[in-house]
């Protein structure tokens, strides 16, 4: 079980790192773009479109849902009371470079910028391959943190003396993974049924149920102020 941590440890760090590195790359190749390329920013079109607020809201939201993996950052982190403040800077550092990526896209590509802003820059420049090519990479950075949670829940339940097996934590990995590419590949629409599941769930958990436990756990206690804040931002 020691074994199996410690090969799960150095693999949150690995893909941790590979996390914050692919969508640095991407922000610079998209300002290398801009700014290098030639592809400038202009002023026009629409800014700001009410009937795409819906659709921003979720695709935001979607970002700051990756609470699975806090706990797991937490207890790997040699000094835990910390956390909070890596919470603070870790979604502010966030939610600055959608901004900036989002103001940039639109900036550069208008209105006719697709849902992913790799897309629209132009392939002759080398700096849009490399975009590319971290876009695919990226899911595989993230993939194996995002799913280490479902794997310690299965091992949980498997007899003790397997739960300290290399093997059998590795064969579990293994078919959960691979088990998740055929149904992928199988089910016809599985990725536009997932993005509806995890966009729903997703705000679920990162705007819902945090107002929701905090009206309940200081139930009493609260100024009205801040019982309207959380109803609106639940609503």
């Amino acid at each position: 079980m020691l074994c199996n941590k410690a090969l799960a440890a150095d693999s949150r760090y690995l893909y941790s790192v590979g996390g914050v590195l692919t969508p640095a790359l991407m922000v610079i190749c998209l300002l290398w773009v801009g700014v290098v390329d030639g592809i400038g920013f202009h002023l026009g079109g629409t800014p700001l479109a009410f009937t795409n607020l819906p659709v921003t809201v979720g695709l935001f939201g979607f970002w700051y849902g990756s609470h699975s993996v806090l706990p797991i950052l937490y207890s790997s982190m040699n000094e835990p009371n910390r956390f909070p403040t890596v919470l603070i800077i870790s979604f502010i550092t966030a939610g600055l470079l959608f901004m900036g990526v989002g103001i940039c896209g639109y900036l550069m590509f208008g209105e006719a910028i697709k849902s992913q802003f790799t897309l629209n820059m132009p392939a002759k420049f080398v700096t849009s391959k490399v975009a590319a090519w971290t876009v695919v990479i990226a899911p595989v950075t993230k993939y194996a943190l995002t799913i280490n949670p479902v794997v310690f829940s299965i091992e949980e339940l498997l007899p003790s003396i397997h739960q300290e097996s290399l093997s059998v934590s590795t064969l579990v990995r293994t078919v959960l993974v691979n088990s998740t590419l055929v149904i992928t590949l199988a089910v016809p629409n599985f990725g536009s049924m997932m993005a509806l599941i995890g966009s729903f769930l997703v705000m679920l958990v990162a705007l819902n149920f945090p107002c929701i436990c905090y009206l309940c756990i200081n139930e009493g206690r609260l100024t009205k102020y801040q019982i309207v804040v959380n109803i609106f931002i639940v609503l």
